[in-house]
């Protein structure tokens, strides 16, 4: 059975900075695509960052390409996204989405996460960024 747990999500000043962990179970995460997605209102989310398997093929959201960066650790089974010099509109509900079982480029993945949906799901972590 597949799942995904986030943490490291925390409340930091503008300018901070956090680390989000997303660790599988069940599947090795560089076996299919994998991504951090951001929380609207209403419940669809967003990509902020999809990989293939790789792990260093990825496709970015332009709001945070530059000031966050994404990372697998194939030991832990797990995904990192390290996030510098963060912005009030970058707070929300993090969650880390993925489908196993999926090859391509970064940009392929980011287009299945829009048209299919990653079936699979973190409860995420929230961010908060304030003043």
């Amino acid at each position: 059975q597949v799942h995904l747990t986030e943490t490291g999500g925390g409340s930091v000043r503008p300018g901070g900075s956090l680390t989000l962990t997303c660790e599988a179970g069940g599947y090795a995460i560089n076996d299919g695509c994998v991504g951090w997605f951001r929380a609207l209102p209403g419940g669809e989310r967003e990509a902020v960052v999809v990989a293939g398997p790789s792990g260093t093929d990825t496709y970015w959201d332009h709001s945070a390409r530059g000031r966050f960066t994404f990372s697998q650790d194939r030991a832990k089974n797990s995904v990192h996204l390290h996030m510098i010099n963060l912005r009030p509109a970058d707070t929300g509900m993090y969650h880390c989405g993925a489908e196993p079982a999926t090859g391509g480029s970064g940009g392929y993945c980011y287009t299945r996460s829009v048209i299919v949906r990653p079936p699979y799901w973190g409860e995420g972590a929230q961010v908060t960024v304030s003043a």
